[in-house]
């Protein structure tokens, strides 16, 4: 194993410093995106990545009226305008923050620090950019919207990732003399309590994605308020009349604003009630499967990620709830983008703390193996 020398290791402590800060804005810019959403925002400057030609929204006589003469079907509201130039600041920040991580990493990969991955997410996030800018030229058109909401969860996600492989990294260099972390529990254990969980553990991953993608093209769609009441929906069950094919239809046309949304109400319900109906899956899923996992994790490894996705599981529904009773308040529907996001990352750190204990199980059965050779 590759050591990091004494003074590359305040390098690699500030990569990860650097790295967590660049998560934690991460979530900030998905915060913020919803936030402009909400108040219709989304063309409050209908160029990019300017504002109608500046770099700060008009707000003097003089920029006002350049502004509304270059663009005159779209005049100038500074209310609408700062949320989105707000929202393209804090994700121009976030980027030049990946950028510089990318280089720093690439510059230490000698030292064996992980560089692959925030030179993908720096990639990522470039294409990032350009669905923030179809957004707005393609005025809102429902696919980008949701395609441009899963890239910052997915900027998110990739991020976090690195995180904890920079914490990996860390640890296995600092710690070189460190015992085997599998040496307190007994092999049979361990390894029968965690092997069998990681494709359900997928499984469920693999739901929060499509739930999200459910949320983000509710949001694109503007179907959130499709219905009103709890837990039936206008009264019903099942509503009548609900329409999936133009509720779920990807080919909408180009060319009109979608600002407000284009669907029928009809079609609005259909994909309400899906995401409904998507929340109540995956709450059965995880409520199933986590109590499984801690039935069985008998020296409670996982305990903690399991409480946590348990309180964001709650939490996020609590918020979807609320949304509705509440008739989507500004900070609930903000902390409901935020808690999605929460949930998300706590499911991959629950994954990742399962694998990192798979090998540990590996080994200490493998040890055991060999004592019973020698043994015999």
């Amino acid at each position: 194993m590759n050591h990091l020398s004494t003074s590359s290791q305040p390098k690699a402590r500030a990569m990860l410093n650097w790295a967590t800060f660049s998560v934690l804005l991460a979530v900030v810019v998905i915060m913020l995106g919803a936030w402009t959403r909400l108040v219709d925002a989304g063309l409050g400057c209908p160029d990019w990545p300017g504002c109608y030609g500046f770099l700060t929204v008009p707000q003097s006589d003089s920029h006002v009226a350049i502004a509304n003469a270059r663009f005159p079907d779209t005049p100038v509201d500074v209310a609408k305008g700062w949320p989105e130039m707000i929202h393209r600041y804090a994700a121009g920040t976030l980027g030049l923050v990946v950028f510089g991580l990318a280089v720093s990493a690439v510059r230490q990969r000698r030292s064996g620090v992980p560089f692959k991955l925030p030179l993908f997410i720096a990639g990522f996030i470039l294409l990032q950019g350009a669905f923030g800018m179809w957004t707005v030229t393609l005025k809102l058109w429902p696919q980008v919207v949701a395609l441009h909401l899963l890239g910052g969860f997915t900027t998110l996600s990739l991020l976090t990732l690195w995180v904890l492989r920079l914490r990996k990294f860390s640890a296995d260099q600092v710690a070189a003399a460190a015992t085997t972390p599998a040496a307190s529990a007994k092999p049979s254990e361990l390894g029968a309590s965690l092997a069998g969980f990681r494709p359900w553990l997928f499984g469920g991953l693999l739901l929060i994605i499509m739930q999200i993608a459910l949320g983000a093209w509710t949001a694109a769609n503007y179907a959130a308020v499709a219905c009103t009441d709890l837990p039936t929906c206008q009264g019903q069950w099942w509503p009548e009349g609900m329409d999936f094919q133009h509720g779920f239809d990807i080919t909408q046309h180009v060319g009109p604003n979608y600002l407000g949304g284009q669907l029928t109400a009809d079609g609005r319900v259909a994909i309400h009630v899906t995401h409904r109906a998507g929340a109540l899956v995956v709450l059965a899923y995880f409520s199933v499967l986590l109590v499984l996992i801690w039935r069985r994790n008998n020296n409670r490894e996982l305990h903690g990620p399991i409480r946590l996705v348990a309180a964001a599981l709650a939490a996020q529904v609590a918020l979807g709830i609320a949304n509705v009773l509440f008739y989507i308040p500004l900070p609930v529907a903000v902390a409901h983008n935020a808690m999605g996001a929460g949930l998300l990352l706590s499911v991959i750190y629950l994954i990742w703390r399962h694998h990192q204990l798979q090998p540990q199980a590996e080994t200490a059965t493998h040890t055991t193996a060999m004592k019973q050779e020698v043994t015999a």
